[in-house]
């Protein structure tokens, strides 16, 4: 079995996707599967061993250019190459917010206009490449912003192309007129040329079935997993400071702002000396004045001290900042369909509390590892955080069964074994 794996990557930064896709192809190869990682738009970044492929395909400078400039559309390779290297490629981080939402809305529809759009060139060095080096059984698509990819892909490579489902209706929701609307046209009709779809939850199989109308069957729920390595229990430290965690991007989306007020309303009902916050995650340059506004209310009410910004963390700071923590939450405002924050926090035995909406239901219903609260209402935040710190056996009772469900049912190996399921069934339709 010969499987290409589209990814994207995230211009330098940490990104669960890009961790999620390199974790499983990493296993897929354990396995023997002759299993590639295609990076596109920029090189990726891990927290652990990076598996994927050392050339980047959809350079994301050449991308931009030829969005812009008909010039690049029809430059040599040689030339292409100089802006596809990934020094230069990587250094896209510093530029994150930088581009302007009537940009991103024409690139993105102009990427989903496939082998119609400006990026024809690029599409055509990927396939051939796919075609004449790799020759794959099946395509693996990392989201459905890849699907003006799928038709071609399909009809040069004569191999069913699948697509996973990760979260892409809160970019498309973020887009401006009149390219929301033509993205969201151009994805309904690129669907009809992939062969199937993926997704983490039933939550969101279910949503992006009716968002981009498509056949709720042809949707096959894989669960996330994780490389479960280093993940010790932290459900019984030794009681101390009681403190809370949030993991995840620094930004209003995720909640920060909600967790940063539910601390403060804990703080005046416990004392401030017997609790602590800790934040950790990305923080990118659109949202430095949102983190800038919350540490401004943090030292407002008094508890600078209280507080600490830990930052980006890799694989070994993450695990010491789990160890760190009594619970963890991160009380999103979207509907969030993945949750690797919760199942990476409930690996190491430490309990959440999570808003009741999106994969959030599904996770703690299945493996009994936390609380869920009304979304936004963060006296109920507050007050559940209260409880979880007067009952420490029932806290450590969550981590536990949390834990131990993790352990069992959410594994890379376990989601190698759904996943290579899902591309038996379409490498081999009949069985």
């Amino acid at each position: 079995m010969k499987i290409a794996y589209i990814a994207a990557g995230a211009a330098g930064m940490y990104c669960g996707t890009c961790i999620s896709d390199n974790m499983l192809a990493a296993e897929m190869q354990r396995r023997g599967v002759d299993f590639i990682l295609v990076p596109t738009y920029t090189p990726i970044r891990t927290d652990e061993a990076d598996v994927s492929l050392d050339q980047v395909f959809y350079g994301g400078i050449n991308v931009y250019l030829q969005q812009k400039m008909a010039l690049f559309r029809h430059t040599p390779r040689v030339f292409d190459s100089i802006l596809d290297s990934r020094g230069l490629l990587n250094g896209l981080r510093r530029f994150s917010g930088s581009t302007s939402a009537e940009d991103l809305g024409a690139l993105t529809v102009s990427v989903l206009q496939g082998e119609m759009g400006p990026h024809k060139k690029e599409l055509d060095r990927l396939v051939r490449w796919l075609r004449d080096d790799f020759r794959p059984d099946l395509v693996h698509l990392t989201n459905s912003m890849f699907l003006g990819l799928a038709s071609e892909l399909r009809r040069e490579l004569r191999a069913p192309v699948i697509c996973a489902l990760q979260g892409e209706d809160i970019f498309l929701d973020d887009l401006i007129e009149p390219y929301k609307a033509r993205a969201i046209e151009l994805l309904r009709h690129r669907a009809e040329g992939a062969d199937g779809f993926t997704a983490p939850c039933g939550y969101y199989a279910d949503f992006m079935s009716d968002y981009l109308s498509i056949d709720r069957e042809r949707i096959r729920v894989v669960r996330l997993g994780l490389n479960l390595d280093g993940y010790v229990d932290s459900s019984s430290h030794p009681d101390g400071i009681f403190t809370v965690g949030y993991l995840a991007r620094i930004c209003p989306e995720k909640g920060l702002h909600l967790i940063a007020q539910a601390f403060r309303g804990l703080s005046e009902a416990v004392g401030k000396e017997n609790v602590r916050l800790r934040i950790a995650g990305y923080l990118g340059k659109r949202d430095e004045a949102y983190l800038e506004e919350i540490n401004s209310r943090i030292d407002s009410w008094g508890l600078s001290s209280s507080v600490e910004l830990v930052g980006e963390v890799d694989l070994e700071q993450k695990l010491s900042f789990l160890k760190s923590l009594h619970v963890l939450s991160v009380p999103t405002l979207y509907r969030e369909p993945k949750g690797r924050f919760v199942i990476e926090a409930l690996a190491a035995g430490v309990p959440v509390v999570q808003p009741r909406h999106g994969i959030f239901q599904e996770l703690i219903e299945d493996t009994g590892g936390g609380i869920l609260v009304e979304p936004g209402n963060t006296f109920a935040l507050a007050t559940t955080l209260q409880e979880l710190m007067e009952n420490p056996e029932y806290r450590r009772e969550l981590g536990l069964r949390g834990r131990e469900r993790v352990h069992r049912a959410y594994s890379d190996r376990a989601m190698a074994d759904e996943m290579l399921k899902v591309y038996d069934s379409h490498i081999r339709p009949g069985n």
